[in-house]
């Protein structure tokens, strides 16, 4: 009976390659369809794994000067504590144009999340984009469209993504394009991230 206890629980490592023992009890691997990436979204195939400092300093993923010669004088940024993560707001001098950027931690299964919501129909715009420094990114919303604004996810894992969502005015130079915007700062944060 206990060699046959262990066979099982090795199989059941093998097939799930997931498994987690803590303090002698093992737990059931996912089921297959709990795997990332899921739902038809991409595989990250250069995963960034060391992304601890811009979890906790979101503002430190991106220099201020970077942002500002994207969108113009910057005139303070501050850390904002999201439901799903800690973000960066850049306020423009020129207000009230606003740039978000962060980690969304609390999402633990990155774009295929945002590619669930779009099989349900829980987005009103949903267009996946080239590739942001080898990273795979989507533009969506759910109802928040607008003229100056983008919303933009960026693949860093297959199990985190990084958003950038600007909130541009008149006077902001990026006004026409935030989604242009918001894949330069996206770029510039991985580039970052990854210590280029």
């Amino acid at each position: 009976m206990k060699r046959f206890l262990l066979l099982a629980a090795a199989v059941s490592l093998l097939a799930g390659g997931c498994g987690v023992q803590t303090a002698g009890t093992a737990t059931a691997s996912p089921p297959s369809s709990a795997r990332l990436p899921s739902d038809g979204a991409p595989a990250v195939t250069d995963p960034i794994t060391d992304t601890a400092k811009a979890e906790s300093d979101p503002c430190g993923a991106i220099p201020t000067s970077e942002v500002e010669a994207l969108g113009g004088k910057v005139e303070r940024s501050r850390t904002v504590d999201l439901s799903e993560g800690l973000n960066c707001s850049w306020l423009f001098a020129e207000a009230p144009s606003t740039l978000s950027a962060g980690l969304v931690v609390g999402n633990k299964k990155g774009l295929s999340a945002l590619y669930a919501q779009k099989s349900t129909g829980g987005l009103t715009t949903f267009k996946p984009v080239d590739p942001i420094e080898g990273h795979p990114a989507v533009i969506y919303a759910n109802g928040s469209e607008g003229r100056g604004t983008c919303t933009l996810a960026v693949g860093l894992r297959d199990d985190l993504v990084y958003t950038v969502i600007p909130h541009l005015s008149s006077g902001n130079p990026m006004l026409t394009d935030p989604c242009g915007m918001a894949t330069k700062v996206a770029a510039a944060a991985i580039k970052n991230l990854k210590g280029a």
